[in-house]
């Protein structure tokens, strides 16, 4: 994606901690452009996910700030759109009224709300499912119901912890494939966790990768930010990951993780 104009969102030398006082993550600059999938990956405990706290606004950073379309939302949660691991469909809710709750919360009438999420079941794949409770759908489908919840917060930013970590690995495949196209044609700039390589090189345009062991008291830095080389052709995850250039971007991430 071109790196000119105005970043969808913006990291500026970000410097965490868990607890005010032991450093995380240190001196951490990244940026997402409109449209972009980039992944990020690193060792457990690494401070990934304490990243994601602070692009999401819900931690302070020690130093450093968070531009959303180049304003400054440092510590101010609501601003980004943020999926969990798991799904947090409520059970007592159907999909349209979990899909639609972001919206409640601000306020909206309910009916309004269903409204406003009607017209975008068929975009995420889910026609039909309006009035089904969760315990009906499929774990694919309950993660396409999150995705549209998370997209009814508002923006077009997604920051996505571990999103496919659940699902079996013919649905992570098909859910990657379906996620990368919805994030491209809604312009979604999105900034994913994963633990799995192949998953990070095969959906994303960019990957960051993070070095370092808080726990043993040094703070995780970027250490590299990679480039997929995709070329030209729009193809699939299952496709791309039977190339020569998967496997060399894949050898390169291995690398850097000292695997």
């Amino acid at each position: 994606m071109p790196e000119s104009g105005v970043a969808a969102l913006e990291a500026r030398h970000l410097t965490l901690s868990w607890d005010g006082e032991h450093v995380v993550v240190s001196d951490a600059s990244l940026r997402l452009d409109p449209g972009e999938v980039v992944c990020m990956v690193g060792k457990s405990g690494c401070g990934k996910t304490t990243i994601l706290h602070a692009l999401s606004g819900l931690t302070m950073p020690r130093e450093g700030r968070v531009l959303l379309h180049g304003e400054d939302v440092t510590g101010r949660p609501g601003r980004v759109s943020y999926m969990l691991q798991k799904d947090l469909l409520l059970p007592s809710k159907t999909i349209v009224d979990n899909v639609s709750l972001p919206l409640v919360v601000r306020g909206m009438p309910k009916a309004e709300a269903r409204e406003k999420a009607a017209p975008l079941f068929e975009r995420f794949g889910l026609a039909g499912c309006e009035r089904l409770w969760p315990s009906q759908l499929s774990g694919g489908m309950r993660q396409r119901a999150a995705f549209l919840r998370t997209y009814l917060m508002g923006n077009d930013v997604m920051l996505l912890d571990e999103p496919f970590s659940a699902l079996d690995a013919l649905t992570r495949v098909d859910m990657r494939d379906w996620y990368c196209r919805m994030a491209k044609e809604l312009r979604i700039a999105t900034l994913a966790i994963t633990h799995d390589v192949d998953e990070a090189v095969s959906m994303a345009n960019r990957i960051y990768v993070l070095e370092g062991t808080p726990s043993a008291g040094d703070p995780s830095r970027i250490r590299a930010e990679l480039r997929v080389p995709r070329g030209e052709k729009d193809l699939s995850s299952a496709e791309f990951a039977l190339t020569e250039e998967f496997l060399a971007c894949k050898r390169q991430v291995l690398s850097l993780l000292g695997r």
